[in-house]
């Protein structure tokens, strides 16, 4: 018999698994083949005519891809090794994903989170039903990996046994005063007895949200606002896709195998936001898109309008209703500079045990994790600017900061480790695995690694940025001609001879950033000048301290 592949989840892909096995995605059984793939990408159906409007697909590396054959059985583990399920190989197959962020988010620029995310994934998709491997090894890492107030879809149905009209709300932000009354005005819309179910994503959301930990105690300490016993918090370990409407129609039809009969949608819902500012999709399209197929949902949509505070009446009132009255409000953008700089924050925005939590848990960019992530040809200068980058921010920043040179990582974290691209892609998952712990603890990570794959890196930073720190990629982009005629450990020659199999630049491809944060040309660039100009991106950027405004 035929041993079972295994394929190791990333964290979005362990929230859906956890979904699926759940029935929170019914009445999906596993995870996407093609023809369930491609039709809810037309038409936001599976085959079988069901809405469903986000594929749940499981994406796996080109080497294990090429490997699988309908039929098998492929182990899905979680990372310490503990597996957690066994998948029936149903379909194996390679996605357009051009085709699916246009389809999905409406849009293929990887300024997007979502699409960014989309094109970081492994280049095969692997369609089958999935079992549990084990319920108790299932419940246990539940237990380790989730809040203790989470609830599967059965028990939260037991719990409510159909007495009460049932509002759920998702959210990935702290909640304020806002959200207080927009949840407050659904209850009324939905019954006097009507319950709230906080329902807030806990799995990826978007790169530089709050952790889930922090938002997890502000959500129990805003418990208080509702009347006892009127509020259940409960929360989904969802991987966000900020997909805008059709996300809302996916929560919507979550909540409901979770037995909610109502469920809230907003101005913005999902909305991953414009690099420009405002909202990324046309304001109140999600309600639009849910009205549309209300009747097949199989719970209510709850359409409340932008609200904000009235002054005069000293609390929160729809902006429709504003009749000419200023009325006040604080962006996220604001609120996250005040936060930064230790500046008062009106208790009308928000209740005052928020604050006290939200002071805790954020840091201004200059006193978050930082990974700057050097990325080149062997030879093209990555260590030496690095060396140099770090004695300056240890000069001139608080945080520790740790050197992180790919030859250094081989010898000691990589060893044995060969140069086949499984190999080095799992080298540079360990460099991006040690960065992402520097900057969840609040440290700075320099890191000066080849990295000849788009894909590893764009990893590496979904890893760090996940951890909640501030990623910055700079290419030193020094010709080829020029770092072999530096070629100081004589790689270059070896492998122009034939006696190096496999290097870069010469036999083996060096995929350069398609949207690097910094460009660095040594041919055109001292090294000097190009640490000023390093320096002067972190300044900008508010990742490190201007010494000549600060105060």
């Amino acid at each position: 018999m035929k041993e079972a592949a295994v394929h190791v989840l990333t964290q979005r892909q362990r929230c859906d698994l956890e979904l699926l096995l759940t029935g929170a995605f019914a009445p999906l059984t596993g995870f996407l083949q093609r023809a369930d793939w491609q039709s809810v990408l037309q038409s936001m159906r599976l085959t079988d005519g069901s809405l469903w409007p986000i594929p749940i697909v499981l994406d796996v590396s080109d080497a294990l891809g090429k490997s699988l054959r309908a039929g098998d059985c492929l182990r899905l583990e979680r990372s310490d090794g503990t597996p957690l399920a066994a998948l029936t190989v149903a379909d194996v197959y390679q996605p357009d994903k051009m085709q699916e962020a246009e389809a999905i988010y409406g849009s293929t620029d990887s300024a997007h989170p979502g699409v960014a995310e989309l094109l970081a994934r492994g280049s095969w998709y692997v369609g089958g039903k999935i079992t549990a491997w084990d319920t108790l090894a299932l419940s246990r890492a539940a237990a380790v990996e989730f809040p203790p107030e989470y609830r599967t879809p059965a028990q939260l149905r037991e719990q409510w046994s159909g007495q009460h009209p049932v509002v759920a709300f998702q959210t990935r932000n702290p909640l304020h005063h806002a959200h207080i009354a927009v949840t407050q005005a659904g209850l009324e819309q939905a019954g006097a007895d009507a319950r709230l179910l906080l329902h807030p994503a806990i799995g990826p959301t978007k790169p530089g949200d709050i952790e889930a930990a922090y938002r997890m105690r502000v959500y129990r300490s805003v418990l208080d606002h509702y009347p006892q016993g009127q509020a259940l918090l409960s929360p989904l370990p969802l991987a966000m896709r900020m997909a805008g409407p059709r996300e809302a129609l996916w929560h919507a039809l979550i909540r409901r195998n979770f037995g909610a009969t109502h469920f809230i949608v907003g101005r913005g819902h999902a909305d991953p936001g414009a690099s420009s500012g405002g909202l990324f999709y046309p304001a109140f399209a999600a309600q639009e898109l849910f009205a549309k197929h209300e009747q097949e949902m199989g719970i209510a949509g709850i359409f409340l309008p932008e609200y904000a505070y009235s002054p005069v009446r000293q609390r929160y009132v729809p902006v429709s209703e504003a009749n000419g009255e200023a009325l006040a409000g604080i962006s996220g953008t604001e609120l996250r500079r005040r936060l930064a700089n230790r500046e008062e924050i009106p208790e009308w925005f928000s209740p005052p045990e928020v604050i006290r939590i939200l002071r805790q848990a954020y840091r201004g960019a200059d006193r978050r994790g930082l990974v700057i992530w050097f990325t080149g040809l062997s030879a093209s200068g990555k260590s030496t600017l690095a060396g140099m980058l770090v004695r300056q921010l240890e000069a001139e920043d608080e945080r520790a900061v740790t050197l992180l040179d790919g030859d250094i990582i081989r010898r000691f974290l990589s060893k044995g480790l060969n140069f086949s691209r499984e190999d080095r892609d799992e080298n540079i998952r360990r460099i991006g695995f040690v960065a992402s712990l520097v900057a969840r603890h609040g440290g700075i990570a320099v890191v000066a690694a080849i990295s000849p794959y788009r894909q590893a890196r764009a990893e590496a930073r979904r890893l760090v940025e996940e951890a909640g720190g501030l990623f910055l990629e700079v290419h030193v982009a020094t010709p080829l001609a020029v770092c072999a005629e530096r070629d100081p450990k004589g790689l270059y020659a070896k492998a122009l001879r034939g006696e190096i199999k496999g290097f870069t630049g010469v036999d083996d491809p060096y995929e350069e950033p398609e949207h690097p944060d910094c460009i660095v040309n040594q041919t055109q660039q001292a090294a000097a000048v190009a640490l000023d100009s390093l320096m002067d991106l972190l300044h900008r950027s508010g990742a490190v301290s201007d010494p000549m405004t600060s105060h």
